[in-house]
């Protein structure tokens, strides 16, 4: 197959194409530096030619509600309108857990209109709903943290190692098109407060975890079980406690 990987350069893109190009099949990597820009439309119809699954892993430059909306509208529309011009047989979408559970937040609003926009374009689909990464506790520590000590809350929290991510974006990719969105999450579930502690340990830091009740996650008000599956979900292998060691 021809896989176009829009994103292709970013966190997750990178794996993303390193692991299929070990498949046999032919990668295409969607970013602007190789002439390929969604908000534009510049160079999508050359790369959708002889494609047979696009993965989009786009994202907003910033999370600030107007850019993220203003994005993800134009960036949606582009792609959509090509996609369906080329005739794929699936569209993969990377989403976020709890996408659809709090749309007070701008950017999940953002994320949402993606979503929706890839669902009733008839295309085939499968949007990937992720928890956060376990890559993303160090970005807590670094937002919520003083140096000294580190306000976090005791939401619910269950990420998952980007290892697994990029693999089910991967296996997913290969399969027949879900048409539904499915949810991936790590195989450890706690509080925030407790990954925040337990990564510290594990660092031998001496910043203090102060743990609150106030269901906040980057400064945002939250449900409590916004980060973390509502149903059924496709648990990740790697475990927070192995991954910290890791680092």
């Amino acid at each position: 197959m021809k896989i176009l990987v829009i994103g292709g350069t970013g966190l997750v893109g990178k794996g993303v194409c390193e692991k299929l190009k070990n498949t046999g099949n032919e990668i295409v990597v969607g970013a602007p530096s190789s002439g390929i820009n969604i908000l534009t439309g510049e160079g999508l119809t050359n790369a959708l030619d002889g494609t047979d699954v696009v993965i989009d892993l786009s994202n907003s430059q910033s999370p600030e509600a107007q850019t993220a909306l203003d994005f993800f509208r134009t960036a949606a529309n582009n792609l959509i309108k090509a996609v369906k011009a080329a005739g794929i047989r699936h569209h993969l979408v990377l989403s976020i857990v709890g996408t659809d559970r709090a749309q007070h937040i701008g950017y999940l609003r953002a994320k949402k209109h993606q979503e929706d926009a890839v669902i009733e374009s008839g295309i085939p689909y499968t949007i990937i709903r992720s928890t956060q990464f376990h890559e993303h506790i160090v970005t807590i520590i670094d937002v919520q943290g003083d140096g000294k000590n580190v306000q976090v809350s005791t939401v619910d929290y269950q990420p998952i190692a980007l290892e697994d991510v990029v693999d089910y974006i991967v296996r997913f990719c290969l399969e027949e098109p879900k048409n539904k969105i499915v949810e991936i999450a790590g195989p450890d579930r706690g509080t925030m407060s407790d990954f925040v502690e337990g990564y510290l340990r594990e660092k031998r830091s001496n910043m203090v975890v102060i743990a609150n009740d106030n269901d906040k996650y980057m400064f945002e008000d939250i449900p409590r079980s916004l980060l973390v599956p509502s149903g059924e979900f496709f648990p990740g292998k790697i475990k927070f406690s192995d991954w910290r060691k890791s680092q």
